[in-house]
């Protein structure tokens, strides 16, 4: 294979050439905008990479490349005193460009006109790929909330699987990137972080026993998430999810705005949903509140339970009282059951958990100012002094929680949500960090 030092003029002008077009029209955008070496065909040269820079010199052109490379125009020769590109090319048969000169397809199909560095704006981790961490990344995905996605867990190969699989599915959403990693670099630069990593208790445990397990797998991920993208919203999934909500926001340093529990906001659209069931109307016309600690002694907020804006309680006094002869009390009785019996059916719950931390991203992502029952830090309110976290509701926005909406509770409904809140006071002050 030989080497041929091709000299092409710059400015590229009065140069005859071969019959497929000017040197101007063919060479000239390619020349000024990056080196570029010539291949000698039957008909004429075909664009490639420069194997080398020669060097640029000032010469009077008086002679054509010669054979196949130029051809006499009918005016002859052509006298130029210009400045002309030096260049040393390597000939190679025609079919053997792509792999010979490292052109390859994409550099043929595609001209890039900027240089941009790839930073994302809108990009969602989410911290586990069990049953609940990949319903909340699909649930995201299917509402197009970000523009990058990254998955973290400590079992590569179920986290390379699950990646793969929702990349192959690309092509049906609007997330042009979907990454994953063991190392939490992967999760640089995130707007929201989603954690659903835990725990899971074991037979005979007890709950204070697996909390402290999950504060020590949380001692890990939080620092490394607040390392990566310090300035990030974390979304607390894992359970129990007031308590390790308490946990993040110790082990971050974040402001209380920006660590949020995912909370009552699933227990309320359970509530709502078997509400909408017994009235025959859509749950999302169905208004009512599950506020305190996300579980068994959540408090049901009966004096605001509306649809249409009409009062039920109005309606019916003895709503969610023992005398209720409707018994309405055993729909919050449903609410706090369902979980155990979707676990005892399926195995663990996912998909509802899923829709409802991807209802809460929303209004993050978009700074959509919605209301929502979570878990936040509540403090001196109703009563409370400790530092527990427990769901109220909360405007939600871009900057996490900027307000809280002050519920007026009845006096039963307040000492069932103080009574939870000493109850996780009682298992947070013994937590070792």
């Amino acid at each position: 294979m030989g080497y041929l030092l091709v000299v092409l003029p710059r400015p590229l002008m009065a140069v005859p050439f071969y019959s497929l077009g000017s040197l101007r029209d063919r060479l000239g955008k390619a020349v000024y905008s990056q080196p570029r070496c010539v291949e000698r065909t039957g008909v004429g040269v075909r664009l490639g990479f420069l194997a080398e820079t020669k060097g640029i010199v000032k010469i009077l052109f008086k002679k054509q490349l010669g054979g196949p490379w130029g051809s006499m125009s009918s005016g002859g020769y052509t006298y130029q005193q210009t400045t002309f590109v030096c260049v040393k090319a390597k000939i190679v048969p025609h079919n053997q460009i792509n792999s010979k000169m490292g052109t390859s397809v994409k550099d043929q199909l595609i001209l890039n006109v900027l240089k941009e560095e790839q930073v994302p704006h809108n990009k969602i981790t989410v911290v586990g790929v069990g049953a609940v961490g990949m319903a909340c990344a699909i649930s995201i995905l299917m509402k197009d909330l970000a523009d990058e996605v990254a998955l973290v867990d400590v079992i590569e190969d179920k986290l390379k699987g699950e990646m793969m699989d929702l990349q192959h599915g690309s092509l049906f959403l609007k997330t042009p990137k979907i990454v994953s990693g063991k190392d939490y670099s992967v999760t640089a630069n995130s707007k929201l972080v989603i954690v659903t990593a835990g725990a899971r208790q074991q037979e005979g445990e007890s709950r204070l026993n697996l909390v402290q397990r999950n504060v020590n797998i949380f001692k890990f991920i939080i620092p490394n998430i607040v390392k990566y993208s310090p300035d990030c919203k974390l979304l607390i999934v894992s359970n129990p999810v007031d308590i390790l909500t308490y946990v993040a926001w110790k082990l971050s340093g974040f402001p209380k705005n920006r660590v949020i529990g995912s909370g009552c906001n699933l227990d309320s659209a359970r509530f709502r949903y078997l509400m909408g069931e017994r009235l025959g109307v859509h749950s999302s016309s169905c208004h009512g509140w599950v506020l305190g600690e996300h579980g068994d002694s959540s408090v049901p907020v009966w004096s605001g339970v509306n649809v249409a804006g009409v009062s039920l309680k109005n309606l019916y006094p003895a709503l969610g009282t023992d005398s209720d002869a409707e018994n309405w009390k055993e729909v919050h009785k449903q609410v706090v059951e369902s979980a155990y019996e979707v676990i005892k059916l399926k195995g663990y719950t996912s998909w509802a958990i899923g829709l409802s931390v991807a209802d809460l991203s929303e209004s993050i992502m978009k700074n959509l100012r919605r209301v929502h029952p979570i878990s936040t830090m509540i403090k001196g309110l109703y009563g409370i002094k400790e530092d527990v976290f427990l769901s109220v509701p909360c405007v939600l926005g871009q900057n996490g929680i900027s307000d809280v909406v002050m519920v007026n509770l009845n006096t039963e409904e307040e000492a069932r949500l103080k009574k939870s809140a000493d109850t996780l006071w009682g298992i947070q002050k013994e937590l070792q960090f």
